[in-house]
């Protein structure tokens, strides 16, 4: 018995370094660069290499005030992705849900093509979404690009939302059809309450796959109108050579609603799972 407990520490042991190596790695970079935003910056001339330079959070105050346009740009890509977000939350939880309680053939496939979808790279999107944007005058404007976002991230909550109502049971919504309920009433209060969960850590993480979009926003919004990446591949392409720890700054800067955003909700993101599904 004392054998097998010490070969369980021994493996916990070796799975806590190996996350420890793991978390190390990810991290890294980004420690690296908030350093740098603080004003402090590698010296290579030295032996260990050491950082120099007073710590300050000016850089930080040139982004914030001296900037205005980044505000803008931070408010541009929170709006878009809570909105976007929304959007493609409500119709992939209507869809899910009636693809969950339908039976035909080859709707094992129909499901497994939203995953694939969902796995496409973005520039498959871009070009028909683009025109169509175009025909429907909604170019470089915010709610074309609320319903671009919402478009390339709604397979893959469809997916997501799909395996999780397909597991509950149908007696209670049969129950309460028999009692006279229609349809949205038994959406919201029957199988709303049940997935909840699910539908909240669908939606962070769409999210965080809208606000982090690139190209998508970059092919259909121009100067007017920018998200944050849009943004930093501007700043980092005229500013990384002259002032590179405010362009630092300018990155932490943007990583922070998401950070906050997944801290305060990581409880909800552990529920957060992909289901198969059953077959037909």
């Amino acid at each position: 018995m004392s054998r097998l407990r010490a070969e369980r520490r021994r493996h916990a042991a070796l799975r806590a370094v190996l996350l420890g190596l793991a978390v190390l790695a990810f991290v890294l970079p980004l420690g690296w660069t908030l350093l740098a935003a603080m004003g402090l910056e590698a010296d290579n001339g030295r032996t260990p290499p050491a950082f120099v330079g007073p710590l300050s959070l000016d850089h930080f105050l040139e982004v914030g005030v001296a900037e205005p346009s980044f505000r803008e740009e931070l408010l541009t890509s929170s709006v878009a992705a809570m909105c976007g977000t929304l959007l493609a939350t409500a119709v992939s939880f209507l869809f899910a849900y009636g693809l969950a309680r339908s039976r035909f053939r080859g709707r094992s496939v129909l499901i497994q093509c939203f995953l694939v979808l969902a796995s496409l790279p973005a520039m498959a999107y871009v070009i028909p979404l683009s025109d169509l944007m175009r025909r429907a005058l909604l170019s470089d404007n915010i709610a074309g690009l609320v319903l671009t976002e919402a478009a390339v991230t709604t397979p893959l909550a469809i997916y997501v939302l799909h395996g999780a109502i397909v597991q509950l049971p149908a007696d209670r919504e049969e129950a309460a059809l028999l009692d006279g309920g229609g349809l949205f009433p038994i959406l919201g209060r029957v199988v709303l309450p049940q997935v909840a969960p699910s539908v909240g850590a669908t939606a962070i993480v769409l999210c965080v796959l809208d606000w982090n979009l690139l190209l998508v926003p970059l092919v259909l919004t121009s100067g007017d109108l920018k998200t944050v990446p849009v943004a930093m591949t501007d700043f980092f392409t005229f500013e990384r050579e002259l002032d590179w720890p405010t362009a630092a700054a300018a990155l932490i800067m943007s990583v922070a609603p998401v950070a906050v955003l997944v801290g305060v909700f990581h409880r909800v993101l552990a529920l957060f799972t992909l289901g198969a599904g059953d077959g037909d």
